[in-house]
């Protein structure tokens, strides 16, 4: 019975401070008061995954934030897809019929650029192209945009960390502007986290997973975001994140991922949470905005 009244006590107590907490850093670069919304891998329920098609829809859409994915070739290119194996998002089976079983890290640049990285998701869109990080980030600050960069399976491309940093700095978005509020470098990793941190401490970095309550002090030392998939969020937690203090003085935030449907975002955003990362920006901004 007192083990339970403590629980509740603590609770309410998180609650409190999260209404007290003054407006997150990511809304109030963008003009604060609800969740920012991110388009996943662009507005990937409208054009193809992580390709610049993709970006340019969310930008139509008006949606500030893109998030995107970043593995290397086996030349050392960083390219912007999602998954290790070019099979289900282009026509690398058709290509390269005896290059089974069709992972990034096999194939050379020049190979994946090759690729049509379209068709799979309309004819609209055949021809599209695997971006190269360069193209992809230069394309996102064509149109103004703010980018969410996830290294992906960096257990798979040892120095990667360094290697993006370096393409960002080389394509200007490691200056006080970008640094300020228009970049956020997250991983499934929490040593690659941690390595971006130690390599460039100015860089926004966010960890995509839900640690115990009891570990959020250590993540709180090099990491500004607590990125969890939305079905393992409550009103607690996001408070008990937000109660801690980042590696740059403010609180912690909490993009959660993958929202698609209005009554889940909804949801979330009575939570508490900094951003709701969407395929589907539009429906997420109707649904929280106003």
């Amino acid at each position: 019975m007192h083990a339970r009244a403590v629980a509740a006590s603590t609770t309410a107590l998180l609650g409190t401070v999260a209404l007290l907490l003054p407006t997150s850093p990511a809304r109030a670069a963008d003009g604060g008061g609800w969740p920012l919304v991110i388009a996943h891998r662009g507005a990937s329920a409208y054009a193809p995954e992580n390709t610049l098609a993709a970006v340019d829809k969310a930008a139509e859409l008006g949606i500030r934030w893109v998030e995107n994915d970043v593995q290397r070739t086996r030349d050392g290119e960083l390219v912007v897809l999602h998954d290790d194996n070019l099979r289900r998002t282009t026509d690398v089976e058709e290509v390269f019929p005896d290059r089974a079983p069709w992972k990034v890290k096999d194939f050379t640049a020049a190979e994946i650029a090759r690729l049509d990285a379209g068709s799979w998701f309309g004819p609209a869109y055949a021809g599209a192209r695997v971006p190269t990080l360069e193209q992809f980030v230069n394309r996102v600050e064509r149109h103004h945009q703010k980018l969410l960069l996830e290294i992906k399976n960096p257990e798979l491309y040892p120095g990667i960390e360094r290697q993006t940093l370096k393409v960002l700095s080389n394509e200007g978005w490691l200056d006080r502007s970008h640094l300020a509020g228009r970049l956020i470098v997250q991983s499934f990793s929490a040593d690659t986290v941690r390595t971006v941190h130690e390599l460039k401490p100015a860089v926004k970095t966010g960890f995509l997973g839900t640690p115990p309550v009891s570990d959020l002090p250590g993540y709180a030392g090099f990491a500004d975001q607590i990125n969890p998939s939305y079905g393992s969020l409550s009103t607690a937690y996001v408070a008990s994140v937000q109660a801690f203090t980042g590696p740059h003085g403010r609180p912690l935030e909490v993009f959660t991922w993958t929202v698609d449907d209005a009554a889940t975002a909804q949801r979330v955003a009575g939570y508490g949470v900094d951003g709701i990362i969407t395929n589907k920006p539009d429906v997420v901004r109707e649904a929280v905005d106003g």
